[in-house]
């Protein structure tokens, strides 16, 4: 259930020049991390000047999404084999990858809500 394309989201943002439509969306990283944090201590990594554009902090979100469900992936195989027997660890661990997943699509389906309704607006 990985994300598969995490790697290639700064090659299709660099081909679509979205460096410079985002630049202005400046990003807070104290505020704009704490789901991450709460969700499982993912210890964010912003730009050293302290924000970020909007590309940028959709690519580590993605990451931090993909990096739950790998964690789920390896609780689900550990359980597996036997090494670990804690059935309540890999619950946990999935319950957290399927919330952070299904929030991501939410997440998705209103920003392209919010750019079909801009872009019905006639100027």
């Amino acid at each position: 259930m990985a994300i598969q394309s995490v790697g290639n989201i700064h090659d299709i943002l660099n081909r679509y020049d979205a460096k410079g439509w985002t630049k202005s969306a400046e990003m807070n990283p104290v505020t704009d991390y704490k789901w991450v944090e709460e969700l499982d201590g993912l210890n964010p990594t912003p730009q050293s000047k302290g924000s970020e554009t909007f590309g940028d902090f959709l690519a580590n979100s993605i990451n931090d999404v993909n990096q739950l469900q790998n964690k789920a992936n390896e609780s689900i195989q550990k359980l597996v084999t036997g090494e670990n027997k804690n059935i309540h660890e890999t619950m946990l661990a999935v319950e957290k990858a399927e919330i952070a997943f299904k929030s991501m699509n939410q997440i998705r389906q209103k920003v392209l809500d919010a750019y079909r309704e801009v872009m019905k607006i006639q100027v």
